[in-house]
């Protein structure tokens, strides 16, 4: 599936299969599970339009498996919303290697509280996420299409999501430096991730983190709970380097913004 191989920290070849000629079979989602409402809210209908989009448009740009479309509900954009369990009201959050909008297009339905940035290095896959926020009116989604190091010093945000954009530890290395302090990563993760995390334990802590843990959410909703790899930050999220590269970033930004006012002031002067 394309959305699960995103490389949120590189561009990869931006090819669109239906550009190529290849025929694209597109099925049904199937209806909406009863639970789809108690999740959604209000925003039950702009789920079911997303739903049709990644069966039709999603999978006609190869941003979503054929195989993929009967089992969308439950799989993917229920099996994402369910990290809104885990959110603190009115925070902000990137949804890094974001793809076809998993999970951060579902988790921004779920909770209009919460302001989503969906950031994706490729351009196909930018393109179908804005035409996605428009057409569903998400007035708490912005489309942002960068590499996630590139974004250091440049966007902070409280939370940071990923599904199975990469292994742990390069995840967290792309993923924590966006961090504000104390933020969290939350990594979406099948059977791998116990290991992933045993294996990664040195690197997060390299990475500034203070805590880790798997946990489940969606229990009660879903028929089998999402996995999920928490990541909790202390005073430094992304480590040294990123701080070093926040600290450059910023002092930029004042340089600039000092340039930017010596000549407003130089041509105040000349028109004096």
């Amino acid at each position: 599936m394309d959305t699960e191989n995103a490389a949120a920290g590189r561009a990869g070849a931006d090819v669109d299969p239906a550009a190529e000629g290849r025929a694209i079979e597109v099925g049904e989602p199937g209806e909406a599970p009863a639970a789809a409402r108690e999740v959604f809210g209000d925003r039950f209908d702009a789920a079911v339009r997303y739903t049709e989009l990644l069966a039709t448009s999603g999978v006609q740009r190869g941003l979503i498996g054929p195989r993929e479309v009967p089992r969308l509900w439950d799989r993917h954009v229920l099996n994402c919303a369910v990290l809104a369990e885990l959110l603190p009201s009115g925070i902000t959050l990137c949804d890094v290697g974001s793809g076809a909008g998993l999970p951060g297009i579902p988790v921004a339905l779920a909770r209009p509280d919460v302001s989503v940035t969906l950031l994706e290095p490729l351009l196909r896959r930018t393109t179908f996420l804005e035409e996605v926020v428009r057409e569903l009116g998400l007035d708490n989604v912005t489309v942002l299409r960068g590499r996630a190091e590139e974004m250091v010093g440049k966007l902070a945000v409280d939370v940071v999501t990923a599904r199975a954009v990469a292994p742990l530890e390069r995840l967290a290395g792309w993923g924590m430096p966006l961090l504000r302090p104390h933020g969290q990563m939350l990594a979406l993760k099948g059977d791998s991730a116990e290991q992933e995390l045993a294996d990664s334990r040195a690197g997060l802590a390299k990475l500034g983190a203070v805590e880790w843990s798997v946990i489940g959410v969606g229990e009660g909703t879903l028929e089998t709970s999402t996995r999920v790899v928490q990541v909790k930050a202390g005073e430094s999220p992304g480590g040294v380097r990123a701080a070093t590269r926040r600290a450059k970033a910023a002092r930029a930004g004042r340089n600039a913004s000092a340039r930017t006012g010596e000549r407003t002031r130089g041509g105040r002067r000349r028109g004096r």
